[in-house]
């Protein structure tokens, strides 16, 4: 470059530097638009990938210059550039691994699911999305957050590769705001490798919970950047508030900061100002505040009370950041003689263990389900959830903060080093404002060092570590054995799985300085609504898991003994996928629940909601339909929490039986069809009863939902019951009818499921959406266009050449360019919709396909070059493509000249949604749109009466989204 050239250039630089050093950099001149938390769920792209063969995994990764190498070389489906349009649109939450088939091959720990090392196909996926990011947001900073994608993920911005992430549990948050076009277009790409199990449960597959983008001036309070923690006197309690501060100027900024709590119905209780605070550049600072509260709501499972705090930054009096933070006043403690108080009261805690899938959905769970799946736990009397055996999604503890349900939170994996650092202080930070989190849990059921030296010091050293993080709650670690010389050494709660593993008595008397907790115990497992093994099919009566006969009913009374055990996780709450012991092929589901895999309740169910809930309970079991068993003696089990049972067959009495405290009762009975009655005396007097009545054949299908009324946010969900019943409107109880849905409004079915823990057909029924590659590219160049149908016909070597083995600038830019490639359709029909995405490969071109002309004088890298494409000229086998027009010209020396054909995309619809009823029972998962209106659920079985439900669907204000 001349010297004129460098000093002109070095004037401009100069004189635009200070212009931009204000306007980016000066905290006294800011945007002023605060922080915008923003839903990014929706318009995503997908498509599989391939976890061994590059080729067929969009050759990422295998440029010369790939994105390890050089800032910005994303390739392949991480280029900006790459043509996504023919990948499959879906909404986030998403869980691929739901819609593969089974297979007696696939992993028996994982349900069967065609997914995992053996099907490197199937295994890793791929999402993209596009979002404009407007021209003003330039100097704010703009991070993506990924709440949870499963597993091994990596991220590109715009080919840019910004980070991974192995862990499919872990939150991740990437720094974005110098790799985005300001006033432009903006490009994701996730990558997302399932092929290694990270646990041995069915764990699903794709990015399953929320993505988000933040906003924020570049001085705000830091993600999860408060803390806030309680003390309780008298009349008052004093909130002790940790707030971080990150100043992302290059200088020193001055603010103030602005602490106010208000209450549940928005009204400020108490506020705080701290002026004159100074920060230098590129620091972070955490400040620590207290807030008084004169005559607090106090958070209990009762009434779960939310405040709410939020915290203001202020720059000369203007507000350049605020931030939320739900607040439970609440005291927890674990003490070894009483177990668990909370605010300063004893409470026995009634858990359950949970994974997080559900029928339909897989790990894809919505908001609301996690809702529904909290009520129906509290229903039967739970008031706590261990997370098992990861971080939990933060909507499930949201959810758990309003309903007023426990949590024990649980890292996922035990270690020392940097990494299993980093992800348990991730973790922590981030779930420690839940007031509904009570203890922490460093790890579960770690067989190589449980019981051993290294498990107590590794225990005692991730405990010293995590206390750093947060010492106001305690710290558990689930242990199957070994207990008095491993981790039980060290851990501040010992969390005993499994009574049958050891002497829980005599550990406690050799470590008096520990409390107690069941972190795991034995529930009656079994299918809903089968009484006799069929282990053939994958299928089981209710049975005790332990040879010692350890069930629900001997591990409730064991922990309800003991004072200084402050309660117990039965395993589990919720049927799930996988690890379907003792059983095998064909059982794909575990049985494990108390509920099945819908949240249909199991018998055991009315066993802990007779005991654990405050409302009368009668139930009886089994179901009253044994056609064949006539004159057969049948055991009846009660549940309830009655004084006293009478039980009545057909009118008669069979006589009254004590109800034993946390007990139940059982009765032998000889079975005549007919109608069976229990009634449930409190005191002599009958305060419950239930009846239960041999039934007709099926004669209709009845739908019922747990909500008529949705929300128009493209979130929200109907959960809706789908049962079989005779002319009296009785469930059958063995009914198995497959039952067809139609929706038709403002919504979508998103899965259906029955409970059936052996069942093998599809939960859902979506799009199958292939592409077909333009291939066997040929060119050759004329003065005038010859006859189209000749030139589609002709192969003769001496006009032909192979297409761009020879430079642009070779081409005779005088000529025109014509350049041929074929694509196969193997099958098609009247529904399958076959849509071609077209590249630029000549300036002005010309489209034929088959012949016929699609466009004409198309201009160079126009963005809506697509074409529906007519069945009447397409035909099974080759098809041929003509693009007709004059030589690309370079505009730069270093403009790489397009040889992309495009993409041929073949779209077949989803088939009819469909479901069997199991033991007279299904569930179907409705998605409510954007709008407002009516959705409207069609349910038809042949021989049956149908059924139609209506859903309507109110305004409300969305979740912000992002501008796509």
């Amino acid at each position: 470059m001349k010297l004129k050239s460098v000093l002109q250039a070095l004037f401009l630089f100069v004189l635009i530097l200070p212009s931009f050093s204000q306007n980016q950099n000066n905290p006294n001149d800011l945007s002023g638009k605060g922080r915008e938390h923003l839903l990014m769920d929706f318009g995503w792209r997908f498509a599989l990938g391939n976890a061994k063969n590059f080729e067929k995994d969009y050759s990422n990764g295998t440029s010369y210059f790939t994105y390890l190498a050089k800032t910005g070389y994303g390739d392949g489906a991480a280029a900006q550039q790459f043509e996504d349009r023919a990948w499959r649109e879906v909404d986030l939450p998403h869980d691929w691994a739901v819609e593969l088939p089974f297979s007696s091959s696939a992993s028996h720990s994982h349900g069967y699911k065609t997914i995992g090392w053996k099907y490197p196909e199937t295994s890793v996926g791929w999402y993209r999305k596009r979002f404009h990011i407007p021209a003003s947001d330039l100097g704010r900073k703009i991070s993506i957050q990924f709440d949870g994608i499963h597993r091994n993920s990596t991220v590109w911005v715009n080919g840019f590769y910004v980070g991974s992430e192995s862990s499919g549990y872990a939150s991740s948050i990437y720094d974005i705001t110098d790799y985005l076009n300001y006033g432009e277009e903006n490009v994701i790409a996730v990558r997302v490798d399932a092929s290694i199990e990270e646990g041995w449960y069915y764990e699903g597959a794709g990015i399953y919970r929320h993505v988000w983008l933040n906003k924020t001036d570049r001085l705000h309070v830091a993600q999860y950047g408060t803390f806030v923690t309680s003390q309780i006197n008298e009349d008052n309690a004093e909130l002790t508030v940790r707030t971080t501060i990150e100043n992302q100027y290059p200088q020193t900024s001055k603010f103030s900061i602005e602490q106010i709590l208000f209450d549940a119905s928005n009204k400020p209780v108490v506020s705080q100002r701290y002026d004159s605070l100074s920060l230098e550049g590129n620091k972070e600072i955490t400040l620590y505040h207290k807030l008084k509260v004169e005559n607090p709501r106090l958070w209990s499972i009762e009434v779960p009370y939310l405040y709410h705090l939020e915290t203001l930054v202020k720059v000369d009096g203007k507000t350049v950041d605020s931030y939320n933070t739900n607040v439970g006043i609440r005291t927890v403690r674990f003490d070894p003689n009483l177990g668990f108080l909370l605010n300063g009261k004893n409470v026995k805690i009634k858990g359950t263990n949970n994974h997080q899938d559900h029928a339909g959905v897989g790990t894809a769970i919505p908001d609301a389900l996690q809702e529904f799946r909290i009520k129906r736990l509290k229903e039967m009397g739970s008031n706590a959830i261990r997370t098992s055996h990861n971080p939990a999604t933060p909507e499930l503890l949201d959810a758990c903060d309003r309903l007023g349900m426990l949590v024990l939170d649980e890292n996922r994996l035990m270690g020392i080093n940097q990494e299993h650092f980093d992800l348990l202080k991730r973790f922590m930070i981030r779930d420690r404002n839940h007031p509904c989190v009570v203890i922490w849990s460093l790890g579960n059921e770690e067989w190589a060092i449980e019981g051993n030296e290294k498990g107590a010091r590794i225990t005692k050293t991730m405990q010293d570590f995590a206390q750093k993080v947060d010492s106001s709650r305690a710290f558990t670690a689930a242990v199957s054995g070994g207990w008095d010389n491993g981790s039980g050494k060290t851990m501040q709660v010992m969390g005993y799985n499994y009574i049958v593993q050891g002497d829980i008595d005599v550990h406690h008397k050799k470590f008096p300085w520990q409390c107690g907790i069941g972190t795991e115990e034995s529930n009656t497992i079994g299918t809903r609504g089968i009484y006799q093994d069929d282990l053939a099919n994958g299928r089981m009566a209710a049975t005790n898991r332990m040879p010692e006969n350890v069930g629900t009913e001997s591990g409730w009374k064991f922990y309800l003994e003991r004072p200084f055990l402050a309660g117990l996780f039965f395993w589990t709450g919720f049927d799930y996928r996988g690890e379907a012991n003792p059983l095998v092929w064909p059982a794909v589901n575990s049985q494990y629940g108390i509920v099945d895999l819908c949240g249909f309740p199991k018998d055991i169910f009315y066993y802990l909601k007779s005991w654990w809930a405050n409302e009368p309970v009668m139930h009886i079991m089994p179901h009253w339909n044994w056609k064949g068993s006539e004159g057969k003696n049948i055991k009846v089990t009660i549940y309830s929490n009655a004084d006293e049972v009478e039980l009545i067959l057909n009118r008669k009495s069979l006589g009254k039986k004590t109800m034993p405290k946390n007990g139940h009762i059982d009765w032998d009975i000889t079975y005549q069809p007919g109608t069976l009655q229990a009634k449930g005396f409190i005191k002599n007097k009958q305060v419950v009863a239930q009846q239960i009545e041999t039934t007709d054949v099926p004669s209709k299908v009845i739908l019922s939902a747990e909500r008529t009324q949705l929300n128009s946010n493209g979130e929200d969900i109907a959960i809706i019951t789908v049962q079989v019943a005779d002319k009296k409107n009785r469930m059958v109880p063995t009914a198995d009818n497959e039952i067809e849905f139609t929706l038709s409004g403002l919504g979508k079915i998103i899965g259906v499921g029955n409970g059936d823990p052996a069942s093998h057909d599809p939960e859902q029924f979506v799009e199958l959406v292939e592409t077909s590659s333009i291939s066997g590219m040929k060119f050759m160049q004329s003065n005038s266009i010859p006859e189209i149908n000749e030139l589609e016909a002709n192969n003769n070597d001496s006009i032909w050449e192979k297409a761009f083995e020879k430079n642009y600038g070779e081409y005779d830019a005088t000529k025109n360019l014509i350049i041929k490639g074929s694509f196969n359709l193997s099958d098609f029909n009247e529904e399958t919709e076959i849509t071609f995405y077209a590249k630029s490969l000549s300036d002005n071109q010309s489209i034929y396909m088959n012949g016929k002309l699609l466009a004409k004088n198309i201009k160079r890298n126009d963005p809506n070059q697509f074409f529906v494409l007519d069945h009447n000229y397409l035909h099974k086998g080759e098809n041929v493509v003509l693009f007709v027009g004059k030589p690309l010209v370079k505009h730069n020396s270093w403009e790489e000249i397009s040889t992309n054909p495009g993409i041929i995309k073949i779209c077949n619809p989803a088939s009819q949604w469909k479901r069997k009823t199991f033991n007279g029972l299904a569930q179907v998962i409705v998605k409510a749109s954007k709008n407002e209106g009516e959705i409207i659920l069609t349910a038809t079985s042949k021989g049956l009466s149908p059924a139609i439900i209506k859903i309507s669907l109110k305004p409300v204000v969305p979740k912000p989204p992002t501008d796509d």
